[in-house]
């Protein structure tokens, strides 16, 4: 008789790979819900870490991504577009490779969605949006554009962007991609409560702490509240900073609009006779009877040059933006955005926005820094009195567009739907917006939706690119 003294050989051995990746994210779970370290596992991932050849560094909590990169460069490579890893061609899991993402990823995590205690120094602000930006490029889009927006996606993962096939971070690759329209929101909550328990006052009184702020949504919501209690040094500071986000913010609208532009070719207008626009294949052609054969070369007695001027319509753009506090973000993208459609040719903006009472900012919608300083964010919110002001601006319908953008949480709600309805049935173009924020992120009153959708006009809510196209179908 045989007598078995162990248990069965055949049984299968854990992986040490898969171990080691589930000490590194167990050590980050325990982090983000408990700040007193757990000493087994923060001596467990220090093997880890090290046995992997990674620098020690990624394990301490006070160590920015940015002062990693810069002692060890070769990470920063690793860190873009990390959370979007490109499936394995071969279909052979790189278990290693995993290991060293779980380490990285958990590095970034921590940073950004560990909780800052007490009171925020503008070191400690300047640090976490530093970190956030790294976690925006680890999920391959720009730093800051997932808390409130500096540009569209763009995917920087070498291996050709989002996996569709990941499996969370708690699988094989940390792909959290998929989340990012959860993600961002939280981010831009995460740096607004940092904001808000910063002594922002004293940071602004302060040049040299000034200068190490940078503009946010969060940050720029805070400074236009409490723009009328700032004087001297500290609101000049805060101009400064306004005007820098705005000029960024621009930038990146400015090019979505461009890239938007269409229209018919007006050949009634003569082509400007330019080198950049000559025609050298018509040109060609329409000279070849000129051909020497005995000279072997070709005359020209006439060039051709291409037309580039589009066919436009003078239109009128009636913007109304609900400036309440639940649409600061909406208020500055449309700001910035009217002033870009103000400098097109052939378009005439009007700028509207309103809470309780209303305010006609078109004097200045060409400078949305100037439009901003006028704003008054906060209190209740009452679309009649800026219904008031738009009707009169409507007097050709048929070239006209109104963008009404509000989160449609009205006083008076039947009221103003009649009246948008009237605006809708008179041949002007009404464009109902939710929201237009670089997240998406926004609430609309479902008795509006549901209205808007019946009468055809369905609201517009998410990305500002979408209402950059409708109005760029409409106005070319």
């Amino acid at each position: 008789m045989t007598h078995h003294t162990g248990g069965d050989t055949d049984a299968p051995q854990p992986d040490p790979y898969d171990n080691r990746r589930q000490v590194l994210y167990w050590r980050l779970l325990a982090r983000l819900f408990d700040p007193e370290e757990q000493a087994a596992l923060e001596s467990a991932s220090l093997a880890v870490v090290e046995d992997i050849g990674l620098p020690s560094a990624l394990l301490d909590p006070g160590a920015s991504v940015d002062s990693v990169v810069q002692r060890h460069p070769e990470l920063a490579a690793e860190f873009d577009g990390l959370m979007t890893p490109a499936p394995d061609e071969d279909g052979v899991r790189d278990r290693a490779a995993e290991v060293r993402r779980a380490a990285l990823a958990s590095k970034v995590l921590l940073n950004v969605f560990a909780s800052l205690p007490g009171t925020v120094t503008a070191e400690q602000l300047a640090r976490w949006q530093s970190d956030a930006g790294w976690l925006e490029r680890a999920l391959g889009c720009r730093p800051g554009e997932l808390r409130g927006g500096r540009g569209g996606i763009h995917r920087t993962a070498a291996g050709g962007g989002v996996s569709p096939t990941g499996t969370g971070i708690g699988g094989p690759t940390p792909d959290l991609s998929r989340l990012i329209p959860a993600i961002g929101p939280e981010l831009g909550s995460i740096e607004g409560d940092l904001v808000k328990r910063m002594h922002l006052r004293e940071v602004l009184a302060d040049p040299q702490l000034a200068s190490r702020l940078t503009p946010s949504m969060s940050l720029i919501e805070q400074l236009l509240r409490d723009k009328n209690n700032l004087c001297g040094v500290a609101l000049a500071n805060a101009k400064a900073l306004i005007r820098r986000y705005v000029d960024e913010v621009t930038e990146v609208l400015r090019t979505q609009v461009e890239k938007a532009t269409v229209g018919e070719l007006d050949r009634s207008v003569p082509p400007k006779r330019v080198f950049r626009n000559l025609d050298l294949d018509r040109t060609i052609w329409k000279n070849l009877t000129n051909w020497s054969p005995e000279e072997e070369r070709l005359y020209v007695d006439r060039l051709y040059y291409r037309h580039t001027s589009r066919k436009t319509t003078p239109q009128r753009l009636i913007v109304v933006v609900d400036q309440s506090g639940s649409m600061v973000d909406s208020m500055v993208n449309c700001t910035i955005l009217a002033s870009i459609f103000a400098g097109l040719p052939k378009v005439d903006v009007h700028l509207i926005a309103y809470d309780t009472q209303a305010l006609d900012l078109t004097p200045w919608a060409h400078d949305p820094f100037e439009t901003l300083l006028r704003t008054k964010l906060g209190g209740g919110t009452d679309g009649t009195v800026a219904m008031q002001l738009a009707q009169p601006k409507i007097a050709e319908p048929r070239n006209t567009v109104v963008v009404w953008i509000s989160d449609f949480y009205e006083w008076r709600q039947q009221e103003l739907f009649d009246s948008m309805a009237a605006i809708h049935r008179s041949g002007a173009k009404f464009i109902p917006v939710g929201s237009v924020t670089s997240s998406g992120r926004g609430s609309v009153n479902p008795w509006y939706r549901e209205r808007f959708k019946d009468l055809g006009t369905p609201v517009i809510s998410g990305h500002i690119k979408k209402l950059v196209h409708e109005l760029k179908t409409f106005l070319t």
